[in-house]
């Protein structure tokens, strides 16, 4: 799996490359302030990238270097399949940073990174439910027992305010203020942001803190919204097999994850009216063009809605 038959020389400066993805990793997480599952991700693709590096010095690698090791991701090699174009654009995007870090820090002259590129992949457009089908999965929660509660409001809470899995487990109760309809969610690398709370996911959460919660926290100290069964706070797998057995029993198992709820959420809003800074604003996101992925998806919606009702479009 060697890029060049040649060892690279080792200069008097280098550093063992534990030493440099610890920097890097602490640079993200305080200065940076990205979440845990970021910079899980960037240790596990630098401790990739380090082990192909098989002890070279991480400070002497060229770009004809970083290429080999993408080419080897994309191509596979032995018994790892090929990885997926998603998956190495996030790896070249990774290296990309730590490197910029390493000459921000004065390790290096030059960007060894500078013209490296991952393949280029066609952006799928994500799944998004029909109202029907978003009616139909809410209804799935039945009854008035402490879960039924729970997964009505997480539901109802997801689809009327967008919310990333990671941002519904980690509301508490004080980030909601059902008075006035509002919450405050913590997105990525901890930023905040306040989300209207529509009036049918304000009955349910009510309904869930009036005659759920309590039972299911019973005497513990727990400030977070969402918990299980035992009282603690809802992990992201448990909030996973809520969503995933309500789709089932709604039929909409192969159509769904808990981010269809948010991309549904930007489509539908879109498609009322919604205006492209405003829904970027409720998202979260950082880059207006992130946002702009759903304008295409409303876009081929409505092109299923004209074939499927103008009399004569499907005339041949």
């Amino acid at each position: 799996m060697a890029v060049a038959d040649a060892p690279l020389a080792t200069p008097a400066h280098a550093q063992p490359f534990e030493h440099l993805l610890l920097d890097f990793l602490a640079y993200l997480e305080f200065e940076r302030g990205l979440s845990r599952n970021t910079l899980e991700a960037y240790r596990s693709d630098l401790l990739q990238y380090g082990a192909y590096l098989k002890g070279r010095d991480a400070l002497a690698v060229t770009h004809s270097d970083l290429a080999g090791f993408v080419s080897s991701l994309a191509a596979g090699d032995g018994d790892k399949p090929p990885v997926a174009p998603a998956t190495l654009q996030r790896k070249v995007a990774c290296l990309r940073s730590f490197y910029r870090h390493l000459r921000r820090q004065g390790e290096l002259d030059t960007d060894p990174t500078a013209n490296l590129r991952a393949p280029k992949q066609s952006r799928r457009l994500p799944h998004v439910l029909s109202r029907d089908e978003v009616a139909k999965l809410l209804e799935q929660p039945r009854g008035t027992e402490p879960p039924a509660l729970r997964d009505r409001a997480l539901l109802e809470l997801m689809y009327a305010c967008g919310l990333r899995a990671s941002e519904a487990i980690d509301l508490e109760t004080g980030d909601l203020d059902l008075e006035i309809g509002i919450l405050r969610a913590r997105g990525k690398g901890s930023k905040e942001r306040i989300v209207p709370v529509g009036s049918a996911a304000t009955r349910a959460v009510n309904a869930y803190l009036a005659r759920g919660r309590g039972k299911l926290v019973g005497d513990k100290l727990e400030s977070r919204l969402f918990v299980n069964h035992r009282g603690a706070g809802l992990t992201r797998q448990g909030l996973y097999k809520i969503v995933q057995r309500h789709a089932a029993t709604a039929g909409l198992a192969e159509r769904m994850s808990p981010h269809t709820l948010r991309h549904t959420f930007a489509t539908h809003l879109l498609a009322g009216g919604c205006d492209l800074r405003s829904l970027q604003e409720m998202l979260g996101h950082a880059d207006i063009a992130t946002t702009q992925l759903y304008t295409h998806l409303s876009a081929d919606r409505l092109k299923d809605v004209y074939f499927d009702a103008h009399p004569r479009a499907k005339m041949r």
